[in-house]
């Protein structure tokens, strides 16, 4: 049953992620109100959703790689929220900062699974993370120059096109 979940729980998560995408790439970049609100509600939304799946394995006390990344979610909403009034470079920069340490917890939280899960898994888990960790380094580094902001934060979805492919793939026989 938890294989199940977890590709049911991987499928809305990239999913949600390939959607926000096409709304960076069209919506936002014809609206700087929309892409706004798109930057802002997507480490909102990553809190959320994170919160979910760690209720649905012991909850938060149990695993405190998941409930630390709701707590980082939550405050790189708040950070971007405040970065929006300083400038796009530093949006990036927060981006990158947020994906940067998503990634390690996302790593974190796949050991911590390895032992409980199918270790296809937890590759998953780990592979997802290591994307991460990449991306929010590239985002830093482009934080340097002048490149239309939401162009670039929609990257961040990269992994999800991957994890979206891969989920069909992964066996859910318990």
């Amino acid at each position: 049953m938890r294989s199940r979940w977890l590709k049911a729980y991987y499928f809305f998560r990239s999913g949600f992620s390939v959607l926000w995408v096409a709304a960076s790439m069209t919506l936002g970049l014809q609206s700087a109100e929309i892409a706004t609100i798109l930057l802002i509600l997507y480490p909102a939304w990553d809190a959320v959703v994170n919160f979910i799946g760690a209720q649905q394995f012991g909850g938060l006390s149990w695993n405190k790689a998941q409930a630390a990344n709701v707590v980082v979610s939550a405050v790189a909403t708040f950070a971007v929220v405040v970065s929006l009034q300083l400038g796009e470079d530093v949006v990036l920069a927060v981006f990158g900062s947020w994906a940067i340490l998503w990634g390690l917890l996302q790593v974190n939280a796949a050991l911590r699974f390895w032992k409980g899960l199918e270790a296809q898994w937890a590759m998953v888990m780990i592979l997802g993370g290591a994307q991460s960790i990449f991306v929010g380094a590239f985002f830093i580094w482009l934080s340097q120059f002048a490149v239309p902001l939401i162009t670039n934060v929609a990257y961040l979805c990269i992994a999800a096109c991957y994890l979206f492919f891969h989920c069909g793939n992964v066996d859910d026989r318990e």
